[in-house]
């Protein structure tokens, strides 16, 4: 059974969502305001869980042939207009640097909303020849982009990401690119975030600006609303001609580059905190806690409790595990509370009784289960439990998830369950863009992706009622 609520100040999640993410990145203390309106500072807990989801990105990109490289922020606006789609699609968001010291600039220069066209110019001076190809490469930096409405994590105008962009000699080539930077993703979300995610491509309407096609992995929050969690894009061979990206081929023929662009940012801190967390803050999977144990000494002062504590936190670190001890002077009561904010996965307690009977306490963050475990089976113990409590935050996850799709097969049907139920609604489309626009003007709602698992609720449109193509995972979005 559940403890009695620990954490205050906290807006209960079922009164006000939106209070209540607020609520729990300040109390996490994840980020803070800064001094310029939609940008935030990422505090040192915030950073340290997009460390760990940076460091585990990067052995995956590494062991599939990436390289890392760094751009420059800035991007002439010539440079910029030479891709007009792309142009366009960023153009409301975009922010220009006019001056340089005091003087006036001869060319506005733009803060990157992306690189593209810094890698497409790049490209173009290093590819020559087929044997320049592939170019597989992938830089860690910020981006601006000037959003309207801000919140945590979830859209700021300043944002941490990677973005990768790759060059291949086919079209083949960039396509397995392209889907396989989309397994990784999935990878990352499923079995280290504990987040279920649908797969799949963007309509034509949602793809990326300039895209030949875009994919996706998509999750759903706790109240009910889809977040996509980093996308996939193949550009094809239009970037390359529109900077002249070309390579002499084996046939002794110039011809263009095929493109694809990938990234995934820190808006996964706001996926972890709203598919796991509750009305007592975060919930953190131990495969992506900065600490994943925390112990607490009970009645500290006592002699010997603090050394047991130093003592079991070494012993533990040597098994591999991140610990920390909580040896400030606040009550346990307090510490406890702390260590649940935060989003700990596993508190051990230690104290007199503890010592004397030769056991800890350990008490799981996500049920709060308590269990006593023997000092010489604490290592093992506690590896066997943080594997348990990985796999039971993704299967709840994937429960909620599957609990709260629904189908529809006509319009009627749709518009209510959007009005009376929360999460996805699959239902099966035309493929005609009209249809698309109908369905958000009537319900709010918009295409979240075509999964590559296809069903065949129905044999029409639910919109249209003309012969279906495709079927479509539909939903309100962050």
């Amino acid at each position: 059974m559940a403890d009695k609520k620990l954490v205050e100040q906290i807006t209960p999640m079922g009164e006000d969502f939106a209070q209540w993410y607020t609520d729990v990145v300040k109390k996490a203390e994840l980020t803070d305001y800064s001094s310029v309106k939609g940008f935030m500072v990422i505090r040192p807990a915030g950073y340290a869980i997009w460390e760990n989801i940076m460091h585990e990105l990067d052995q995956r990109f590494k062991a599939s042939g990436v390289e890392n490289v760094a751009m420059p922020m800035l991007i002439p606006e010539s440079l910029l207009q030479k891709e007009k789609d792309h142009v366009e699609g960023f153009a409301p968001e975009v922010a220009w640097v006019t001056e340089g010291g005091q003087k006036k600039l001869e060319e506005r220069l733009c803060v990157r909303p992306t690189s593209e066209t810094l890698f497409c110019d790049y490209f173009s001076k290093v590819v020559k020849s087929y044997r320049d190809l592939p170019q597989i490469l992938n830089q860690w930096v910020s981006v601006v982009r000037w959003e309207k409405t801000t919140r945590p994590f979830l859209r700021t105008r300043e944002f941490l990401w990677q973005e990768g962009h790759t060059v291949h000699a086919t079209a083949e080539q960039a396509e397995e690119r392209t889907k396989l930077m989309l397994e990784i993703y999935a990878d990352i979300s499923e079995n280290v975030l504990a987040i279920p995610v649908v797969k799949g491509q963007k309509t034509e309407k949602e793809k990326f600006a300039g895209a030949v096609a875009t994919y996706t992995i998509e999750a759903l929050m706790h109240d009910g609303q889809a977040l996509q969690c980093a996308t996939s894009h193949n550009f094809g061979a239009d970037f390359a001609k529109a900077f002249n990206v070309q390579f002499l081929d084996k046939d002794n023929q110039l011809k263009p580059v095929y493109e694809t662009s990938w990234g995934m940012t820190t808006r996964m801190i706001g996926a972890l905190i709203m598919v796991h967390g509750d009305d007592s803050g975060l919930k953190l999977p131990p495969r992506i806690a900065p600490t994943q144990i925390c112990i607490v000494p009970i009645q500290q002062k006592k002699e010997g409790v603090l050394e047991k504590a130093y003592e079991l936190r070494d012993q533990l670190r040597k098994s591999g595990f991140r610990v920390k001890v909580d040896d400030g002077d606040k009550s346990p009561g307090f510490k406890f509370a702390d260590c649940e904010v935060r989003g700990i996965p596993l508190r051990i307690e230690v104290g007199p009784k503890d010592i004397e009977a030769g056991h800890a306490v350990l008490v799981r963050r996500d049920t709060r289960e308590k269990i006593q475990v023997s000092f010489d089976e604490l290592a093992e113990e506690t590896g066997k439990l943080l594997e348990q409590i990985q796999q039971d935050m993704y299967d709840r996850a994937k429960t909620f998830l599957e609990e709260h799709t629904s189908s529809a097969t006509n319009m009627d049907e749709l518009v209510d369950i959007v009005n009376t139920k929360r999460g996805f609604v699959k239902a099966m489309w035309c493929g005609c863009r009209e249809c698309e626009d109908k369905l958000k003007e009537m319900s709010g709602i918009t295409s979240r992706c075509i999964p590559f698992e296809q069903e065949s609720i129905s044999d029409t449109c639910v919109v249209c009622g003309k012969p279906a193509t495709k079927m479509v995972y539909w939903g309100r979005a962050y």
